[in-house]
């Protein structure tokens, strides 16, 4: 899959699960279930309920989604 054919979005996190995964609703009022990009998970960053994120979305799942960045 291209870089190009990815879909970035903002939302805000609902919920915390299991295995570094996350229910994150998104600006459009959609819920959908993410994890952790590898280079948030190296680098130790926290993600909590009420955070505000960066999703990556593919055209192929839009249930699915990689969280890339957390706003300060």
């Amino acid at each position: 899959m291209a870089k190009d054919d990815v879909i970035e979005i903002d939302g805000t996190v609902v919920e915390a699960l299991p295995n570094a995964t996350f229910k994150v609703e998104l600006d459009n009022k959609h819920v959908i279930l993410c994890h952790i990009a590898g280079k948030m998970r190296m680098h130790y960053i926290r993600i909590m309920p009420g955070d505000k994120v960066k999703v990556e979305l593919t055209p192929y799942s839009l249930d699915k989604g990689r969280i890339t960045f957390r706003y300060k």
